[in-house]
């Protein structure tokens, strides 16, 4: 049975990036229809190969296999005059390409963008770096950890008064930028339809990290607050948590409105605690959030995680287990929306890889591959896309353009 057309089919995309950012960008559009090229080095291929947990597959790592989905690779050297000349060649039959090398790197192969529009008018360059492309800072070498730290991410997380924290994810910003850079490219190509015109994003590791940090910024203008480190709970509502449970396991509630916090106060048997007089108010409560949040820690230390979980749920008091990876492998929710997705490889069987997000109704994408071998595409692209013989591939191949 032919499988259904994808919103990006018919866009080919050209990605010459390393490690996660720009490449999750492509990724992303390779599951809704996108034929991404990815381009490496000939010797050795994106470094992201040997990041994270590595497999028995030409030591590929799993970081790899599952963010290099759904791409060709090809290998090419941009350093080269021939490669060069070759990359030109693509970009002509190219619609999207993403980058994230430091601002100045393609403009010193020859290859920035007044070169690229002048060969195909209507290309979207995607370009993330660690402080973009202008700015006194644009020079500078950027990772997501550095993007967390200058973007304000770090300084608010871990408990008060105490060693700032990484914020979940030391590739976060990665991801987040990505995300960004997705969305950038589906306003170029909106914008290319109605045009004809390509143009280029411009997108730095660090704001899509600040641009995530809600009231912060007008806060400051405004009262000159600058927020702190708040620990597992929030400065605007209580309780609003991590709270472990008998058994050892944590819980995470949410009481976001008084209505909330009297619906816990029925769970915990402690209606009185509503009153308005005592905790029912929002601002009393916040008043005395350490009494408060002492309170509701005892009633869940005495309980295991089950039943406080079942109390939640049957008094509709917003609520959650605080997951580890094991526990998601188990979860019914995990399962029912596809979050958890067996994906094929000739040598490593199947492999568990996040699903798709988002979901769409008529035209969902899709993980068709992981993450390819080095040059496996060089004879699909060089030969059947840009026409190149089978002698002239093999003599690019020995002087190491390819």
């Amino acid at each position: 049975m032919a499988q259904p057309k994808r919103p990006l089919d018919g866009i080919r995309v050209l990605d010459v990036a390393t490690f996660i950012a720009a490449p999750y960008a492509a990724a992303i559009l390779g599951e809704f229809g996108a034929e991404v090229i990815k381009v490496e080095q000939p010797q050795g291929g994106d470094t992201f190969r040997r990041f994270g947990s590595i497999t028995e597959r030409d030591g590929d790592s799993l970081m790899w296999l599952s963010e290099a989905r759904n791409k060709d690779s090809v290998t090419l050297d941009l350093r080269k005059p021939e490669g060069r000349e070759l990359f030109l060649k693509l970009v002509a039959k190219t619609d999207v390409i993403a980058e994230n090398f430091r601002p100045g790197t393609l403009e010193k192969w020859g290859l920035g963008w007044d070169e690229l529009r002048r060969v195909n008018p209507g290309l979207i360059l995607l370009r993330i770096s660690g402080y973009g492309q202008t700015g006194p800072y644009k020079d500078r070498p950027g990772f997501a950890r550095i993007a967390h730290a200058f973007g304000g991410l770090s300084y608010l997380a871990g408990m008060p008064g105490d060693v700032p924290v990484t914020p979940g994810s030391t590739s976060l910003a990665d991801y987040m930028s990505g995300l960004y850079g997705a969305i950038g490219v589906l306003l170029a190509l909106r914008h290319k339809d109605a045009t004809g015109e390509g143009q280029v994003i411009d997108l730095a590791l660090y704001e899509s990290v600040f641009r995530a940090l809600d009231e912060i910024a007008p806060a400051y203008a405004m009262f000159g607050k600058v927020r702190e480190r708040e620990g597992a709970g929030t400065v605007n509502a209580c309780p609003h948590g991590h709270f472990r449970c008998g058994d050892g396991k944590w819980v995470a509630l949410a009481c976001t409105t008084d209505r909330m916090f009297a619906r816990l106060c029925e769970a915990m048997e402690r209606p009185e605690l509503a009153d308005a007089a005592k905790w029912g108010l929002l601002r009393h409560r916040l008043a005395e959030r350490t009494d408060v949040d002492a309170l509701v820690g005892h009633w869940t230390a005495t309980r295991p995680r089950e039943t406080v979980m079942e109390l939640c749920l049957e008094f509709e008091v917003p609520a959650a287990p605080l997951n580890t990876i094991a526990d998601i492998f188990e979860d019914p929710q995990f399962q029912a929306r596809g979050n958890l997705q067996n994906v094929a490889d000739s040598v490593l069987g199947s492999v568990v890889v996040p699903g798709v997000v988002p979901k769409l109704s008529a035209t969902p994408g899709r993980v068709e591959t992981l993450g390819p071998r080095l040059g496996e595409g060089n004879g699909r692209v060089y030969g059947g896309l840009l026409g190149l013989s089978e002698t002239e591939i093999a003599a690019l191949k020995g002087k190491g353009v390819i």
